[in-house]
């Protein structure tokens, strides 16, 4: 009967634990949904957007057919077929106002391709299509002689697969050569931008710990009322607009500005130092903005840190510097990482604050990213550019990760 009753028992547990683990999923399940909608779905897009790009297929998917045939490193114009089909074809876009679209496409693998397609398909768009089907593509050909450079006609090929590394490739500055071989693209424009936004989170993520630290170390060794007072003052930013923010630091760095008429008043300099929009104006701007989300996690952790340990090494004998760096400041390294690691991440995604103030010389990989997704429409190397960019990100933070978990092993 002992037996009987702890097998019920057993069973009335488990499914008592089972009720728990569903109430449990039900109040995450709003987070998980919205974790799902507004993080992960995206990356995936983005991910998918990078490497997914039919447009070309679909606007010419005869002619690239024919092109499957061609050998397009024989240096020489696809045969008459290919001409025919690509004439009809380019006919039949101009008639539906597609042609602009071709145009912008192949305009990215080809400059000044666009006023190509555009000029031939209004000449062709008066045409029979008996007479080009007929015609072995002359007329296309007589519409302008770039039609007979096979550069052109291989990078239309390229562009026709469905599936592509190109952005990746064009995202690193590089690009294939008509042999299908990798190379160094002419103009180096991504990979110094990356650089340079790495430097500037960097530079941001330095001047904002050694603000703050000193910072949160008064506060967190002052009385309780003066600490509270300064606590408004550091979060003062977050209750003011972050456009307010920046275009306050534009009144402030411009030619005219206060800084360049206070620094001319007094005698220190005699023209105006160009300070906005360079990389000095994005620098002094975000390390304003960013400088409370260093404080609070330095502040948290020095507030808990026991100051008698501190006591204790000066009355053991030792001098107060060695004993701040030995003592006090390994227990700090916590929340100085953490700080850290959430200014860095938050910086070199930033956007508004370095096209506001930071001109061409403060852009950042951001800014990029904006432009070809609003300007250029270039979704899939705005997404192969953000990919990029989550890599790196994520490629710092193990490195973090890896560093702070040794770290931590050395102090325990």
């Amino acid at each position: 009967m002992s037996a009987h009753l702890s097998i019920e028992e057993i069973a009335q547990s488990q499914k008592q634990l089972r009720r728990k683990k569903i109430r449990l999923l039900a109040f995450t399940l709003p987070l998980l949904c919205f974790v799902t909608l507004a993080f992960l779905a995206p990356i995936a897009t983005m991910l998918y957007r990078s490497v997914y790009h039919p447009t070309v297929s679909q606007l010419i998917p005869q002619t690239l057919a024919e092109m499957q045939q061609w050998d397009d490193s024989i240096n020489a114009v696809p045969p008459a077929k290919v001409l025919e089909t690509f004439s009809v074809e380019l006919r039949t876009l101009a008639n539906e106002r597609r042609s602009g679209k071709l145009a912008e496409e192949l305009n990215r693998a080809v400059p000044g391709t666009s006023s190509l397609i555009k000029s031939s398909s209004r000449k062709l768009k008066r045409m029979e299509v008996e007479e080009l089907l007929t015609g072995e593509g002359k007329q296309l050909l007589a519409t302008h002689k770039k039609w007979e450079n096979p550069k052109l006609w291989a990078a239309m090929k390229s562009m026709g697969s469905v599936w592509t590394e190109r952005y990746y490739l064009t995202a690193l500055d590089l690009k294939r050569n008509q042999a299908g071989e990798i190379e160094a693209r002419d103009t180096q424009i991504y990979l110094k931008l990356y650089w340079r936004s790495l430097r500037i989170a960097l530079t941001i993520t330095l001047l904002t710990a050694l603000l703050a630290f000193p910072l949160s170390y008064y506060l967190a060794n002052t009385s309780s009322k003066k600490a509270n007072t300064l606590m408004v003052f550091v979060l003062l930013p977050f209750w003011t607009s972050l456009l307010v923010r920046t275009t306050s630091w534009i009144a402030l760095l411009q030619t005219n500005g206060v800084v360049n008429g206070t620094l001319q008043s007094i005698g220190i300099i005699k023209e105006p130092i160009e300070m906005l929009y360079t990389e000095f104006a994005t620098v002094i701007a975000m390390t304003h903005i960013l400088l409370p989300f260093m404080v609070l996690p330095l502040y948290s952790v020095m507030k808990n840190i026991d100051p008698s340990y501190f006591r204790a090494a000066l009355s053991l004998g030792s001098k107060p510097m060695p004993a701040f760096f030995k003592i006090y400041f390994p227990m700090t390294l916590p929340g100085l990482s953490a700080g850290a690691l959430l200014v860095f991440i938050i910086s070199i995604g930033y956007y508004i604050t370095p096209a506001l103030v930071g001109g061409t010389d403060g852009q950042m990989i951001s800014n990029i990213i904006a432009f070809h997704m609003q300007s250029s429409n270039n979704w899939e190397l705005a997404a192969a550019l953000g990919s990029l960019l989550l890599i790196l990100i994520v490629l710092l933070y193990w490195i973090y990760d890896r560093i702070v978990g040794v770290n931590n092993i050395k102090l325990g």
